[in-house]
């Protein structure tokens, strides 16, 4: 039976809390978070957890093999460096740091230490995504030529990063997965209406080495929420509504060909490919994954490394974003040019 403790419970860590505890291999041991009311409320909800307001408390239980943390970006590189530093495995809410700085330190620390890194990269986990992923490596879609993706809702307003850091994580996870590759420069321009210096809507642009694209569209103003992600390739077409209550994969048979040869310019014309639409059938386990993983000593899906992808991508985007847009180059984005701040022992 394992024991975990999850800090922070706010807008997900009660979910992270739900599908812990009905894993019948788990117990959820404690709970840490600094609203009284809110720890009042899981108590009612899991009357037998411990309930704590302090986070040392769960650092010091010899009892917690796992702590899973769902705080906000800025108290994770902390809260997982002290879990670590104690020998508890540990699982981080996306994204994982506020820096891939900060995640390198974390990644080294759970190596040293032979514990378990997982980062929250949820929809990895989900069976459309992976449905998604067997599609493309088979070839259906052909040779992919894009991605285009829109996460849009109106709110939740974060107050330590802007829309691209609370939203965009999911869409760059998928990405990455589905292209198996990282990219080579990354373009951002985004807005903030709201609060002063915190964009509230951005256009992220990434750019791969075989010229493949891929578009990120992330709002928390807009009235509708949208959560669908376009694939487009050489022979047909996915579009992926998770918000759609059936069939949230359809597959188009369209295409735009162009002809082998023609004599004259008037001669030239596209020809456009229109078949038949269809759903293919498709059947959480991020959590079992991450026990699994602790199990097993095998490296999860959503490594501490996959995480750092992430992380690295949304600084160039912040940095792009700071310099009207301009493309920047990711050349250097392997984590082993990347000089980590010095390993000192965490205390208090």
């Amino acid at each position: 039976m394992r024991k975990l403790a999850v800090a922070g419970c706010g807008y997900w860590g009660p979910n992270l809390i739900r599908n812990f505890n009905a894993l019948p291999d788990c117990e959820v041991r404690s709970i840490c978070d600094r609203d009284t009311a809110r720890l009042e409320h899981m108590k009612e909800l899991y009357p037998q957890v411990q309930t704590s307001t302090e986070y040392t408390d769960l650092i010091e239980d010899k009892e917690i093999e796992a702590i899973v943390i769902a705080t906000p970006v800025s108290l994770h590189y902390g809260m997982a460096r002290r879990a670590l530093e104690a020998g508890k495995h540990v699982f981080i809410e996306k994204p994982m740091a506020s820096s891939s700085l900060e995640c390198q330190v974390l990644i080294e620390l759970a190596e040293e230490g032979n514990r378990t890194l997982m980062i929250g990269h949820t929809f990895l986990y989900t069976p459309v995504v992976q449905k998604i992923k067997e599609i493309v490596d088979s070839g259906e879609l052909g040779e992919i030529f894009y991605i285009s993706s829109r996460r849009l809702n109106l709110g939740l307003f974060q107050k330590d990063i802007n829309v691209a850091w609370d939203l965009a994580p999911h869409d760059l996870s998928i990405i990455l997965y589905l292209f198996g590759e990282t990219p080579v420069s990354v373009n951002c321009q985004g807005q903030a209406h709201i609060c002063e210096g915190i964009e509230d809507i951005t256009n992220m642009t990434l750019t791969f080495e075989n010229g493949r694209m891929a578009t990120i569209q992330s709002s928390w103003l807009d009235p509708n929420k949208v959560r669908e992600m376009t694939i487009v390739g050489s022979k047909k077409m996915l579009v992926y509504d998770d918000l759609a209550s059936n069939d949230k994969i359809k597959i188009y048979d369209k295409r735009v060909e162009a002809p082998p040869h023609y004599d004259t310019f008037a001669e030239f014309q596209y020809a456009y490919h229109y078949g038949d639409m269809y759903a293919p059938h498709v059947q959480q386990v991020e959590c079992r994954h991450f026990l699994d993983s602790i199990e097993m000593e095998m490296e999860p899906r959503s490594s501490g490394r996959k995480g750092m992808e992430v992380v690295q991508i949304l600084e160039a985007s912040s940095r792009s974003l700071h310099d009207e847009g301009a493309a920047i180059y990711l050349s250097d984005r392997i984590s082993e040019n990347v000089t980590p701040p010095t390993l000192v022992k965490m205390t208090g």
